[in-house]
């Protein structure tokens, strides 16, 4: 998988702990694919992938399990949107409006939602929630 070309879109303070199987694929997908940069402490069981002020400490038995949601904000969404699309992240949904913010989904290894958000886009319709 090619490195990623990170873009100036800035990311926003978030601190999960997120539950990992395979840490060197998770570890891997994270900064190939997502535009994190690995700790410098990290070990086989735990480490922290860092973008901006967002950090996100993966754990072998950690916290967290497929379906688990990750809010991190994010200055552009559209601008990550086309970031990821040839990154080899898994985008889950494209960026759609919402009332409460302008959000994008992208899974990683172990099925745990990232949702990136910036502020709801005024130049569109909202999207239906459904709920």
């Amino acid at each position: 998988m090619p490195a990623i070309n990170v873009t100036k879109t800035k990311f926003e303070h978030a601190d999960p702990i997120l539950s990992v199987s395979d840490m060197a694929a998770s570890v891997e997908y994270y900064v190939e694919a997502l535009g994190f940069r690995n700790a410098d402490w990290g070990t086989d069981g735990f480490t922290s992938v860092n973008r901006d002020t967002a950090g996100i400490y993966l754990c072998q038995g950690g916290q967290g399990r497929a379906g688990t949601w990750v809010w991190i904000g994010v200055e552009d969404v559209a601008m990550l949107y086309e970031e990821y699309k040839t990154s080899g992240a898994r985008i889950r949904r494209a960026p759609e409006n919402y009332p409460w913010a302008f959000e994008m989904h992208v899974e990683d290894p172990d099925g745990h939602v990232l949702r990136f958000g910036s502020e709801p886009r005024t130049d569109r319709p909202f999207a239906n929630p459904g709920f």
